[in-house]
């Protein structure tokens, strides 16, 4: 492994029994402890005085690490603001006997500087000593965004929800209430849970919070749940020894192998508890997946919400679900992998014919998911491990075969499309042709597979499809529009329809 960095602080730790689950794995809470213990030295090694933990989002779990084997915990701040720093953090394991060395999880925390007194604030920026490192302090400020937009961006959401009529709640077989999965649980607050500010540690609440969410999560599938990742660790207030903090746990919805288990903190005093009035103090949102004895993973059953407050959190958990992939995709770097199809007159036709083959075997993949419905159009998303790909349905009110024409016809698609530019032809996979060299005045991305499919429902209407494998150059673009902060999806899908419903039939149809 290589030296640390200057500003980054490590923690290294051999797993031990008392650090691991009924299955021999590290578990997830212990792990969260040892991740807000390390961000919280790197912040106030940055900051040169005392610091809390505001949120920590974004964990991602890969790996799983057993006991034998030793986690070391690297973090350190990206990027400075007034008052608070966002810590970034990166957890790897390695086998002792191997020497082989995994990624377990990547996280982001954030922090907030505690003055001395009266005295004000304001924290001297990062110094950046590589390239990775300017490209991190950039994503840093655009997951800041993210985060302050996100109650804004939650509400339009929950709207939206509420304005159509969800598919996925439609009555199926098997579809179970959750009722069953509610968990409460409590803790008296004692020294050794104190941080060194003399408030309840924020990784020990954590640890709490993923305890009983497994609990939770254990009820409905009854197999073994593994973490999968943390929505958001959101820290509302503080809490102190003496403290007593009640835990409340419950499925908000499922979504084929996953499931987002809801987790609630209050804290009481004596006075409070006497009273029944605590403070709110915590929330968080987790992901689990879950295998059964044979390792095999599990598919949860579908929640039939009864209540309206499970129709409360069911829909919120739809919301989140599509912040969470936004948020995924546009603060990630990851390198573009370069075209590599070589194009000539010799394999055009094997070429069109293994488009058309790649665009059929997309449509045709299980485990798509409506993240949006709105009128005449609806969008999907399908998450295959780090691969993520779009479908956009539109009903359109015109024959198919005058759809396909029209659509078919790249000549035409700047009438419709905003972000088309007719320099260049989008074809539904990119190729290398040697009569356009790469130009240093342009950036080059990729379409691995992109296209429409049009289905005819009666003589004068028809389903347009628009499927797009996404590539890491254009997983921006798309990224805003599932992650609820941005509409040109659903208004260039709009401004499709217009197009194909006003064009005039002109001799089109003789054509065919």
């Amino acid at each position: 492994m290589e030296p640390p960095e200057p500003a980054e602080v490590r923690m290294s730790q051999a797993i031990q029994p008392a650090h691991a689950n009924p299955r021999g794995e590290l578990s997830a809470g212990q792990l969260l402890k040892w991740i807000d213990a390390t961000a919280c030295l790197a912040a106030e090694k940055h900051a040169g005085i005392s610091c809390v933990t505001a949120s920590v989002d974004d964990i991602q779990f890969e790996e799983t690490a057993r006991v034998g084997q030793v986690i070391t915990i690297k973090a350190k701040v990206t990027r400075a603001f007034s008052t608070s720093m966002e810590i970034s953090i990166k957890v790897i394991v390695q086998d002792m006997l191997t020497g082989i060395e995994k990624l377990v999880s990547v996280a982001f925390s954030t922090f907030v500087a505690k003055p001395v007194g009266k005295e004000k604030i304001h924290l001297k920026p990062v110094t950046l000593l590589t390239e990775q490192d300017h490209v991190e302090h950039n994503l840093a400020s655009e997951r800041r965004k993210v985060r302050l937009h996100h109650e804004d961006t939650f509400k339009n959401l929950m709207k939206e929800n509420n304005e159509f009529d969800d598919p996925i709640c439609d009555e199926e077989e098997g579809m179970v209430s959750t009722g069953g999965t509610a968990v409460q649980s409590i803790e008296l607050v004692l020294p050794p849970h104190a941080n060194h500010h003399g408030n309840t540690f924020g990784g020990q609440i954590m640890a709490w919070m993923e305890s009983l969410a497994t609990i939770s999560a254990s009820r409905l599938c009854r197999a073994h749940p593994l973490l999968k990742s943390v929505d958001m660790f959101k820290f509302r207030g503080p809490s102190a020894v003496g403290d007593r903090l009640v835990f409340n746990a419950i499925v908000n919805n499922t979504f084929q192998t996953c499931v987002e288990v809801g987790v609630r903190v209050e804290a009481f005093d004596c006075q409070e508890w006497s009273k029944g009035q605590g403070r709110h103090i915590n929330s968080a949102f987790l992901i689990y997946n879950a295998v059964n004895d044979k390792e095999e993973m599990v598919t949860f059953p579908r929640i039939k919400p009864m209540s309206k407050d499970d129709f409360r959190r069911y829909r919120g958990a739809i919301a989140r679900k599509r912040i969470r992939l936004g948020r995924k995709y546009v603060t990630s770097h990851k390198e573009e992998v370069p075209i590599c199809v070589q194009w000539d007159i010799s394999n055009q036709v094997s070429l069109s014919n293994a488009n058309v083959e790649a665009l059929k075997n997309l449509a045709a993949k299980s485990g798509w998911e409506v993240t949006s419905a709105v009128e005449k159009i609806k969008i999907y998303t399908l998450e295959e491990h780090d691969l993520l790909s779009v479908w956009v349905e539109k009903h359109v009110e015109r024959p198919a075969h005058l759809t396909y024409h029209l659509l078919s016809d790249f000549t035409k698609r700047p009438l419709w499309d905003p972000h088309f530019v007719s320099t260049y032809t989008v074809a539904v996979k990119s190729v290398l042709l040697p009569s356009v060299p790469p130009c240093p005045h342009y950036i080059r991305s990729e379409i691995i597979c992109a296209g429409f499919l049009i289905r005819a429902i009666d003589s004068s209407s028809c389903t347009v499809s628009y499927f797009n494998q996404i590539s890491a150059s254009i997983s921006p673009y798309f990224a805003g529009n599932l992650g609820g902060w941005s509409k040109s999806i659903e208004e260039t899908a709009a401004s499709c329809i217009k197009f194909i419903e006003n064009a005039t039939d002109g001799g089109l149809i003789n054509t065919f």
